[in-house]
């Protein structure tokens, strides 16, 4: 009698970074989804790629791209200057809202968890903004070291105190169901927001900054606000990479993760660091941008499976191509003026979150 292959342990798959529904038992022969996946990567490549060439060609003014010998002089100064900048700026946002959406959805296990929906972003534009209000003037008589960095470290203090806040209220809800969530991050993100206008109307001569917050966009986007973005968007990126067997360990739940030797308190602690860091890179030099956290990494969820190995590097091109497309359309459909881009995000977002809450309340998404 032969006898049985020895059953992997849960920790090992997780260790091979593989999702336990890709490989049906006793399959031989190439695995389809690593080959959709595969596919799947390029197709992302391509079309960042080409998001980033259309970003920076298009505009109220065409610069061509391609061959930059023949750029005059304004339209050298024009894609150097303004466009570049706003294309990567753009990109990066979009990269860390998604990548932290993803985390975040492992995290609560909730397909409807976002820095926007959880108020995270909220906190993080309300940090900034008591900064811009009551501390003009500190970033200045501090030197150029703080002017730089006072308003992301403000956004990271807010978007870490709110991401705190909202596990401490997942704790003791148990685990919350996705309308119980959704209500909670409504009522946390609506409180906040009210603190942002209460701010406003205390400062009415700082409401154009303050008012950029609420809206979201790249309008005011230079190199100095890529130097400012990319340092906390690129660490949190690294960190969540780094634990993406961890993250799937928490698909789980915390209990049955620290049964496969995952340390939940210090992995948690290193998460809420991770996605602070994305969302305060985000929210402090682009303001409150919604639902690019909730659409991207739940469409490549559906389209390439649940490990993390793959899910955070395809929703991080997959979010940058997408913010880039939506700041294209801001400043292109109304040209010469522009729209936020937040309103953009939300006008294509916010049917996305309702099919997704209605299909989950009706037991028909799949989750995770």
């Amino acid at each position: 009698m032969q006898a049985a292959p020895p059953a992997r342990s849960p920790s090992a798959r997780g260790a091979a970074g593989a999702d336990p529904r890709e490989a049906p038992p006793g399959h031989l022969g190439p695995d389809p989804r690593r080959h959709r996946r595969r596919l799947l990567a390029l197709a992302t490549g391509v079309l960042l790629v080409l998001a980033l060439l259309a970003g920076a060609a298009a505009g109220a003014v065409p610069v061509p791209v391609f061959p930059l010998q023949r750029l005059d002089g304004t339209q050298a100064v024009i894609l150097l200057q303004i466009r570049l900048p706003r294309v990567v700026l753009a990109a990066l946002t979009g990269a860390a809202l998604s990548t932290a959406g993803a985390a975040l959805q492992a995290l609560f296990r909730n397909p409807l968890a976002d820095p926007y929906v959880l108020g995270v972003s909220s906190g993080a534009a309300l940090a900034a903004t008591l900064v811009i209000a009551f501390l003009p003037a500190l970033p200045a008589a501090a030197g150029w070291g703080l002017a730089w960095w006072s308003l992301p470290a403000a956004a990271f203090a807010g978007a870490a105190a709110t991401l705190g806040a909202v596990l401490l209220l997942g704790r003791l809800l148990g685990r919350p169901g996705p309308a119980t969530l959704l209500l909670a991050g409504v009522a946390l993100s609506t409180l906040l927001s009210a603190g942002v206008s209460l701010v406003a109307t205390l400062q009415p001569s700082r409401l154009g900054p303050i008012t950029f917050w609420l809206l979201g966009g790249f309008s005011g986007a230079g190199w100095r606000s890529v130097t400012l973005a990319a340092p906390p968007v690129l660490l949190g990126l690294g960190l969540l990479l780094a634990r993406h067997r961890e993250l799937d360990a928490l698909l789980l739940g915390e209990e049955r993760a620290g049964y496969l030797g995952v340390d939940v308190p210090r992995q948690l602690l290193a998460l809420l660091v991770a996605t602070s860091l994305l969302t305060a890179g985000a929210v402090a030099l682009s303001g409150m941008i919604g639902f690019v956290g909730l659409l991207v990494p739940h469409l490549y969820r559906l389209l390439s499976g649940a490990s993390h190995r793959w899910l955070l590097p395809l929703s991080a091109a997959g979010g940058a191509a997408v913010m880039v497309g939506a700041d294209l359309l801001a400043r292109t459909l109304m040209a010469p003026g522009e729209l936020p881009v937040g309103v953009v995000t939300a006008l294509l977002g916010a049917p996305f979150f309702l099919l997704i809450l209605l299909r989950v309340e009706g037991g028909r998404a799949r989750w995770p």
